[in-house]
């Protein structure tokens, strides 16, 4: 299983250990294309403070964001799994997985980034800011700068199992699965169901969106579930107690769209 996670845009300080070292990143496919990036938005942000905040849709507030970026090549790291924080990875806790599900993660999840294109949870990597939805002045929108070199080194990273893909539209953008690798793709969609004046109402809640694909990324670990395509992922949510609604494709060659439902948020 491949389970192809968002980053967060808040992201825990650098580390204390060595810094960044390109080659050792997964997925070595997107090693030629992750070179051009680091180089653009390091001189970007060592140069004009006001242009790269603008390029990089920073506020005021986070102006130090920009020292941090031109700072990225000598920082210290940490595993990516630590320096991505926010809602999900709240939930996600991967610290406190026990050895078993730890290596489940190390394995599984796939972190995109507009930075380093994906990079697995156990990659040493600095604290940055750059999210897919930026354009860099020479290298254009990032989202398409990844698509080509994405197009062969996913299906390669997916292997022949299920791929559990939970990223936002904004990274999705990078890449599509196609042919028989979005056969055995799922999304999530997670829905709050409320009754108001006795009518069933459903919401997408950003927030509690988040938190619950994080619990549920945290249950398939922990429970050393091994769904091998889309039916079977849906077997084994409902066996972990989420009430889940599939919708298999009408056409092959497209992933399954699945809808996770509750009615509490926390």
């Amino acid at each position: 299983m491949l389970v192809l996670l968002p980053p967060s845009e808040g992201k825990a300080a650098a580390g204390r250990g060595a810094p960044l070292r390109p080659e050792s990143l997964s997925l070595p496919g997107l090693a030629a294309a992750r070179g051009p990036v680091l180089t653009e938005l390091v001189e970007l942000c060592a140069g004009d403070e006001d242009k790269a905040r603008e390029v990089l849709g920073l506020s005021e507030g986070l102006r130090g964001e920009v020292a941090k970026n031109a700072g990225l090549r000598t920082a210290g790291t940490r595993p990516a799994g630590e320096i991505y924080t926010g809602v999900l990875y709240d939930a996600l806790d991967l610290a406190s997985l026990d050895p078993s599900a730890k290596r489940r993660a190390a394995r599984s999840l796939l972190v995109f980034s507009g930075l380093w294109g994906a990079v697995r949870v156990t990659d040493r990597i600095p604290s940055y800011r750059c999210s897919m939805g930026v354009k860099l002045p020479g290298l254009g929108a990032l989202a398409a700068y990844w698509r080509t070199p994405m197009a062969s080194a996913l299906p390669e990273a997916a292997g022949d199992g299920l791929v559990l893909d939970l990223r936002s539209s904004a990274y999705a953008a990078a890449w599509k699965p196609k042919g028989e690798v979005a056969d055995r793709t799922a999304t999530v969609r997670v829905l709050h169901s409320q009754v108001v004046d006795g009518v069933e109402k459903r919401s997408v809640v950003s927030h509690f969106n988040k938190a619950t694909k994080g619990r549920i990324v945290r249950a398939l670990l922990t429970g050393a579930a091994a769904p091998k395509d889309p039916a079977g992922l849906v077997e084994a949510l409902r066996d972990l107690g989420y009430v889940v609604e599939a919708e298999p494709p009408a056409k092959a060659g497209r992933p399954w769209s699945l809808d996770v439902v509750v009615t509490e948020i926390h």
